[in-house]
């Protein structure tokens, strides 16, 4: 029997639908793009909205809120929302150990609660064979907090000349690629890379911040439109789903102030992607030197759409560097690390810590509305690119299939021919919720599943062409995704028949799942002290 196929599943952070360059964006990925036109790219797949119960269901095949982590890695209360992977759910990891597969990870983890203790829901416990990165979500690019090897605190290696994360976790994976191929080459590996780029704090190296000097100075308004008419003509969108319009809150570019600010924002960001991409592109070499590429399933997503959100005035520096442990308070070097979105000081520094704003992530969302929290399509929407020589015939192809998180764990199995357990280590195991999209690599399928998604109590069931969304607190919204994918025209009143049985399936999945109403878990983030930014409403 020839050797199962390995696994490379590469998911990056806070990045919209459209900014690598193979999704129509300004962004240079030769890597990412090459995968593309040697493999599948997939139009309507979906992620969960948020970072940590993104990563939650992508790695276990179940949603969120039945593995624990129903919003952030922060103890909400009940069952469910315990910010914690629990032991109902197994990982890919975990699986794919028990069909004889090494398994590595170089990059961010954020599903436990404990970010300084080893726990049982620390990689080395959740099936991982070697793990290096950050525990935490979120911090600098060149000292994060919570930098972990195995199970030891690894922050000293930060202090190394040169050293950033983004770099590290490429190199990293590098090294177990390599040691795999020195050591245990007659077994297949499951390897995943979880960048942090780009999420904020915007930090890049100056080379490839310049790369981007003036690629941005059109505006957003411009790169919206020429976004949208790359992805058309592609084949990525149908010509009949209109653009949306400008966030209301954000101006015209013409009427923007602080330009030279902006663009430099938007400059940085495209460089946290593009030293993404460089990284990706050695960790593709190390696989083609070993011989392995060929017999590798990559995956590459997004964990949520892009991000419109500051730099959080309400909370204190004391609180982002001692308490959520995502920021320094100071330079490796012991400059004074200076936080917030200030037109006078340019990013990209050590010393800086900022964000890229609305205006820019209505662009990196092109076409769709709303942002990473909300579940229209902005805040769900992912590129996805499959890439496997011997498993996958067709070369540049693009696939209109629906999916969404859970699938990639079923798909996993699917192709390795490893079987989905009821048990593991003595624990019950949900049953998987997901349905592989491995029939999809030959072509579209007519149909799929309903899909469901809830994130602090944004709401969505798509059953084939319609999807049922609805903001916390506002009605539902229906859309036929056919028609209208870009959520412009609402037909609830039209259908409100479809509208009321899609509501109770919603419902029903709501109720096995254990998801809560937002204003029960506001309440007991209250009383439990969680910091203000990470209940109060967007």
């Amino acid at each position: 029997m020839s050797k199962r196929p390995n696994i490379l599943l590469i998911l990056n952070d806070d990045m919209g639908y459209s900014d690598i360059g193979c999704y129509g964006g300004e962004v240079e990925t030769p890597n990412l793009d090459r995968l593309a036109n040697n493999g599948l790219r997939f139009t309507q797949f979906y992620n969960t909205a948020r970072c940590s119960p993104s990563r939650a269901s992508l790695l276990t095949g179940l949603h969120p809120h039945q593995t624990g982590i129903g919003i952030l890695t922060y103890d909400s209360g009940p069952e469910g929302y315990a910010g914690n992977l629990n032991q109902r759910c197994a990982t890919i990891a975990e699986v794919l150990k028990t069909a004889g597969y090494r398994t590595y990870l170089s990059g961010k983890w954020h599903v436990s609660s404990n970010l300084t203790q080893p726990t049982d829901s620390w990689p080395r416990q959740r099936g991982f064979d070697e793990f290096f990165g950050t525990i935490i979500g979120a911090g600098s690019f060149y000292d994060p907090n919570t930098l972990t090897r195995g199970n030891d605190n690894a922050e000293h290696e930060a202090r190394a000349p040169g050293f950033f994360y983004t770099d590290a976790i490429s190199d990293e994976a590098v090294k177990m690629l390599r040691t795999h191929h020195q050591q245990h080459a007659s077994a297949p590996f499951f390897q995943y890379v979880a960048y942090t780029a780009p999420h904020w704090p915007l930090h890049a190296h100056d080379e490839d911040i310049a790369r981007y000097k003036g690629r941005f100075d059109a505006g957003w308004d411009t790169l919206r439109e020429q976004r949208l008419e790359k992805l058309v003509r592609w084949g990525l969108l149908d010509a009949k789903w209109k653009l949306t319009d400008r966030d209301p809150s954000q101006p015209a570019w013409t009427g923007a102030e602080h330009k030279a600010w902006l663009a430099r924002c938007m400059e940085v960001y495209a460089a946290q992607i593009d030293r993404m991409d460089q990284g990706i592109g050695r960790i593709l070499d190390q696989l083609e030197a070993d011989g392995e590429l060929d017999n590798t399933l990559v995956i590459f997503l997004a964990d949520n759409g892009a991000c419109a959100e500051d730099i959080p005035e309400n909370v204190t520096i004391d609180e982002l560097v001692n308490k959520l442990m995502i920021a320094r308070s100071h330079t490796r070097d012991g400059a004074v690390v200076r936080f917030g979105n200030n037109p006078d000081l340019m990013p990209g520094a050590e010393d800086t810590y900022q964000s890229y704003g609305t205006a820019w992530a209505n662009l990196s969302n092109t076409p769709f509305r709303l942002y990473k929290h909300w579940i229209h399509e902005g805040g769900i929407s992912t590129p996805l690119i499959l890439h496997w020589p011997q498993g996958i015939a067709q070369r540049g192809e693009i696939r209109h299939t629906p999916g969404y998180l859970p699938d990639i764990m079923a798909t996993v199995l699917d192709v390795s021919g490893v079987a989905y357990p009821q048990s593991l280590g003595g624990r019950s195991i949900l049953p998987l919720e997901g349905h592989s999209l491995q029939p999809a690599f030959q072509a579209d399928l007519e149909q799929r599943p309903p899909m469901f998604w809830e994130h602090e109590g944004n709401s969505a069931v798509r059953i084939g062409r319609w999807k049922l969304v609805r903001q916390h607190g506002q009605a539902w919204e229906l859309y036929d995704m056919v028609e209208d994918r870009t959520e412009l025209h609402d037909l609830a009143t039209q259908h409100p028949d479809r509208v009321a049985d899609m509501a109770r399936q919603y419902e029903a999945w709501a109720a096995r799942c254990g998801v809560l109403d937002r204003e029960k878990v506001v309440a007991l983030m209250r009383s439990q002290g969680v910091t203000r930014a990470f209940w109060e409403d967007e």
